[in-house]
Order: C-alpha cells, then sequence, then structure tokens
C-alpha cells in the first residue's frame, strides 16, 4: 500500500468515527500531514478521501487555494507599482492577502449545503508560503467551521507542532493530525 493510501486509509478509520456535535471550530479541524515530495500524488489521489467521506455518510466539498495569490494579485489596484518594488507589498500581503485567502475558505464554509455533516477539504496551503500563514488562516476561518475542515497539509507534525514544507518552526494547532507515523501523538486506529 503506497503513502497515499495509508494516509486515505487512517482519514477514512477516523472521518467514519462519531462527531463531537460540541466542539470548537478548532477542535473540528484535521489535518492530513504528507511529505511536500507527495504533493502531485495526493492531487491525484484525493477521490479516496472524497469516498472515505461519502460512505462514512458526510458530504464533501472542496476549496482550492493554489492559484489564490495570483488571483489577489491580479485584482490589486496597484500591481505594476509591486513588481517595481516588491518590499512594498509587506504591508498588503499582512491584512489583505490573508483575509482575501480566508475569504475563499469561508465562502465554502459558509455554503448552505456545508452544513453540521460536511467535510471542507482545503487543498494548495503551500501556495501561501512565504505570503500568509497557514496558522493565522486557520484562526481567521474557525469561527466558520460548522462539520469539519480537513487541510492537506505538505510538511511535517512532531510533538504538536505542525511545519507547512518543513521549512519554518511550526506551531501547535488544536487539529487533529492523520499522519504516516504513529508515534509523536499523531493518529492511530
Amino acid at each position: 500500500m503506497g503513502r497515499i493510501d495509508k494516509l486515505a486509509e487512517r482519514y477514512r478509520r477516523h472521518v467514519a468515527l462519531p462527531w463531537q456535535k460540541d466542539l470548537a471550530g478548532a477542535e473540528r479541524a484535521i489535518f492530513v500531514v504528507y511529505d511536500k515530495a507527495d504533493e502531485r500524488r495526493l492531487r491525484a489521489r484525493k477521490a479516496l478521501f472524497e469516498l472515505a467521506t461519502t460512505k462514512a455518510g458526510h458530504r464533501w466539498f472542496e476549496c482550492d487555494l493554489t492559484g489564490a495569490f495570483a488571483e489577489w494579485m491580479a485584482g490589486t489596484e496597484y500591481r505594476d507599482s509591486y513588481f517595481e518594488s516588491p518590499e512594498d507589498l509587506g504591508l498588503k500581503l499582512e491584512d489583505d492577502f490573508l483575509e482575501y485567502a480566508a475569504g475563499r475558505v469561508r465562502a465554502v464554509l459558509a455554503a448552505p449545503e456545508a452544513d453540521e455533516g460536511s467535510v471542507v477539504a482545503v487543498f494548495g496551503v503551500a501556495s501561501l508560503f512565504g505570503f500568509a500563514r497557514v496558522s493565522e488562516l486557520m484562526q481567521a476561518v474557525e469561527g466558520d467551521v460548522r462539520g469539519r475542515i480537513v487541510v492537506f497539509f505538505p510538511g511535517e507534525y512532531e510533538d504538536g507542532n505542525y511545519r507547512l514544507l518543513d521549512a519554518r518552526d511550526g506551531w501547535n494547532y488544536l487539529a487533529v493530525p492523520i499522519t504516516l507515523q504513529e508515534e509523536h501523538g499523531a493518529y492511530e486506529a
């Protein structure tokens, strides 16, 4: 069984468990953590996760952030001047881009059909690297999670900390980690 198949099987076992209803938004998050080199494999096999979700009796919705920065930049009034002086983009990134990305996720979370029994799957968080932090994105949207939010996270999880793309110090988050490693508090079924 390949790595993505193993992750999908662990996810299947987790999503099939009865859902506790009185959890905070941060506790309704699931992070499927995989090696950054497996991004294309995971995308090609994401139907395994959708199938596991629907077989467990939940609805599946997707939000892909891969093109979020390019779309946001294309809609920015002074984009040409930012290309001439990229250092001027810093403040705009901190506020506007994070809110733009959060708004994209919120739109799926708040859709009428995405109810308490639904899973919203978020792909493409690696494309946020250098522009916005996943931890800040999660804080921005956690109040809008009604069912579960599943973040497909290319990086590492160790000792309660997540590190996107294995590149910087991580952060601790209340999400349920689903990893290939069975130690360090990761999900075991």
